[in-house]
């Protein structure tokens, strides 16, 4: 009898500790942008040797252009640049800037178009100027010569991320996997 009465008071206890759904919506929201972070930085440090300084093919940038259908992973994005950034040969000042540079490129990806076309854009320019001046003032390097060389490996890497993002988004699986709360009907 006495086991009975504990898994029938077990059984009450769980029913109280039930968590509201506005709750667990915010907990599902704060483990997208801890994923998106960590992928995010994990594919930055795996391909390190190419995605810092001057000719930086930052294979990462292809997740920006998901704030294109979810803003709300612009935390995510900008945690995972900042992590990231840590093992970068400028430091601190990578991340500083380097974060702030994505968390601006993942606010205009996400509101300044509805064309995602337009909206690829934004990082390839943000990243070339901030990147481009931050190498000018730490390493003194020429500004124009490191905004070009920037501009050019964001802007292959966002090129690329494009046609895929175009292929990916025609996948009506995947949509609905990803839940897009911005520009469910893709102007290209």
């Amino acid at each position: 009898m006495l086991l009975d009465e504990k898994s029938e008071s077990v059984s009450k206890t769980k029913d109280k500790k039930k968590i509201p759904p506005h709750q667990k919506e915010i907990i599902k929201k704060v483990a997208e942008n801890a994923i998106i972070a960590a992928l995010y930085c994990s594919v930055t440090i795996i391909t390190a040797p190419f995605s810092y300084m001057g000719i930086q093919f930052r294979i990462a940038e292809m997740l920006v252009l998901l704030c294109f259908w979810r803003p709300d992973y612009i935390l995510g994005l900008t945690l995972g640049c900042l992590i990231a950034n840590i093992f970068s040969p400028l430091g601190p000042w990578d991340m500083l800037f380097g974060s702030i540079a994505t968390l601006i490129a993942c606010i205009l990806v996400s509101y300044a178009s509805n064309r995602l076309f337009i909206a690829a854009i934004y990082p390839i320019a943000v990243n070339a100027f901030v990147v481009g001046a931050e190498l000018y003032f730490l390493c003194g390097l020429g500004f124009w010569e490191q905004t070009g060389l920037v501009g050019l490996g964001e802007a292959t890497v966002i090129i690329v991320s494009y046609f895929i993002w175009m292929i990916i988004a025609k996948n009506k699986s995947f949509m609905k996997f990803l839940h897009p709360t911005r520009h469910q009907n893709i102007l290209y």
